[in-house]
């Protein structure tokens, strides 16, 4: 069935934002966008739906997320980096596994009721995972990276993890990915083979990288916070090799930041020559606003990142570092941070930004002909409603669709 939305705007974030517009949508796919005027005399056999005082957005896309984690509570901060994976470990052990799928259906619930219409998720258990999501009826996209772990006495699950990683998936709203989870659990051969296989299968891949400060002593000698991390939870062996650079080299070196699929998670520490070689690069960086303030990090580089053309979008992370899986929220933090930069570049990250970092810029993203009709419609009754979105800290959508299906 044909239908045609209109509403007091359409930000399409793909031009400019469309006074008094429309969109066309029929099969799931987005077929016109303009004016509500024009569009109504184009498409006369249309179903109408006027949605009023509100704008109309792409469905936003949270590009780094743990939908498996919703479960777990924050601990009190401050807290390192190293005791907040302790404690979240205990709370995986403690969690009953048969819960687990309603953990995952209540991240997915809570996102499509913040307007988040695509998830990148990273998950330990992609089996488990990715069939728990196949059976929810009402769900968001999910690229589902499955994790890779294989340092140390861990070495030798790389191929059974590897394949598990990317085993295919039949449900249609789910995107295969792969992740080698960080620079201090998996090896550099481990690292390699994961981005062959992401090579070969066309396929997103997500690293957690320069999410501390310590990584780059834990790469050159094994010492630091990250060692006593494996030091508590056992396994360490003495052959893993030792990297000297920081993290950023070592993805660069290792072929990570030339992989235009590739998204790297959270890059909280960046100095000046490590930012020229993500820039020369093709990969993107997801930041996490509000997990990196509960950590205490310094202030992230995302500005100087956009300056150099580097694709910068925004997730939550998970419940155990964030206080929801609100993405509007962490968008509001960043206007909080820079209230100079325009509205239309921070809820960019958000959508056509994000939808690059998780490899489906041509689908998703953007409200474009051709494209999914993914949407989040918010109430606003302003000359620049995207502004006032994020400065209204309790607004959510009013209305989400999915692939053209009313879904909140």
């Amino acid at each position: 069935m044909k239908t045609l939305l209109t509403a007091a705007w359409v930000a399409t974030m793909d031009g400019a934002t469309v006074r008094e517009g429309g969109v066309v949508h029929e099969a799931g796919k987005i077929v016109a966008v303009g004016a509500a005027k024009a569009l109504r005399q184009a498409h006369p056999d249309a179903t109408f739906e006027e949605l009023g005082d509100a704008v109309l957005l792409p469905g936003l896309i949270n590009a780094h997320s743990h939908l498996d984690l919703t479960f777990a509570k924050r601990p009190p901060g401050p807290i390192t980096f190293t005791d907040w994976v302790l404690k979240l470990l205990e709370q995986i052990q403690r969690e009953d596994s048969d819960t687990s799928g309603g953990s995952i259906w209540t991240g997915m619930n809570d996102s499509l009721v913040c307007g988040v219409t695509c998830i990148g998720d990273v998950t330990a258990t992609p089996s488990g995972v990715r069939g728990v999501i196949g059976l929810q009826p009402r769900r968001p996209r999910v690229v589902s990276y499955g994790e890779v772990r294989a340092m140390a006495s861990r070495r030798g699950l790389l191929d059974e993890r590897l394949i598990a990683a990317t085993e295919p998936t039949m449900s249609p709203l789910t995107r295969i990915g792969v992740s080698p989870h960080a620079p201090y659990s998996i090896e550099p051969q481990g690292i390699r083979e994961c981005l062959a296989a992401a090579r070969r299968g066309k396929l997103p891949l997500t690293i957690h990288l320069a999410e501390t400060s310590d990584e780059g002593q834990f790469l050159a000698d094994h010492r630091g916070p990250l060692r006593n991390l494996w030091d508590a939870i056992g396994g360490w062996d003495d052959a893993v090799p030792r990297v000297e650079g920081g993290p950023i080299r070592y993805a660069k070196a290792l072929g990570l930041l030339d992989y235009e699929r590739a998204s790297l998670a959270h890059v909280n520490y960046c100095d000046d020559d490590e930012l020229r070689l993500l820039g020369r690069g093709r990969a993107s960086v997801v930041y996490c606003p509000r997990t990196h303030r509960y950590f205490g990090h310094p202030p992230h580089r995302w500005r100087d990142m956009l300056a150099a053309r580097i694709n910068v979008a925004i997730g939550t992370d998970s419940c155990a570092s964030s206080p929801d899986l609100n993405l509007v929220d962490d968008l509001r933090l960043l206007h909080e941070i820079a209230p100079d930069v325009p509205g239309e570049t921070i809820w960019s990250m958000g959508t056509s930004r994000a939808a690059k970092a998780v490899g489906m810029e041509g689908e998703i993203g953007t409200i474009t002909p051709g494209k999914a009709a993914d949407f989040a419609a918010f109430a606003a009754d302003c000359d620049d409603p995207l502004s006032a979105i994020l400065e209204n800290g309790a607004q959510r959508p009013s209305r989400v669709w999915v692939a053209g299906e009313s879904v909140v």
